[in-house]
């Protein structure tokens, strides 16, 4: 069995392009201030260095890697995102199916990528939201 080739290269998510650009204009213009308010002394360099730790975060956030499979799709199921499993338990379904069903939730941290894929080949039949109860995301009660 080949292993699952990755592509290196590393794409911006199309919703996060307009807040990475505002946020490095706000950020540009908060420590040109600072910097012209104070100088160029060691006490600038603090708000620099989190500025720029702050924005790497926001990038890392919203990246979107390019993935690509060495195999044939139809043989294999990927996971629908990056992140820990935290519940893996049969439910009772009753919108769709109405019959037992195996759910698995999956937690995303700001240090996942934030992008949701298909697992399987195939045709999606419904699609439907769900408004969230604002619980923390990695509680299992969050998932249901």
């Amino acid at each position: 069995m080949r292993p699952i080739k990755r592509l290196k290269k590393i794409r911006i998510h199309r919703e996060g392009t307009r807040i990475l650009i505002i946020s490095f204009i706000i950020l540009l213009i908060v420590n040109i201030a600072l910097y012209r308010s104070v100088g160029c002394k060691w006490i600038f360099y603090i708000p620099v260095t989190i500025s720029g730790v702050f924005y790497l975060v926001m990038g890392n956030f919203f990246r979107c890697p390019i993935r690509l499979f060495g195999e044939n799709t139809e043989k294999i199921v990927i996971a629908p995102a990056d992140g820990k499993i935290v519940v893996v338990e049969e439910v009772d379904e009753y919108e769709y199916f109405h019959d037992r069903r195996i759910m698995i939730s999956i937690f995303m941290s700001i240090f996942n990528v934030h992008a949701n894929w298909y697992p399987v080949d195939g045709t999606i039949k419904k699609v439907a939201h769900d408004n969230g109860k604002f619980l923390r995301a990695w509680l299992p009660k969050a998932s249901t």
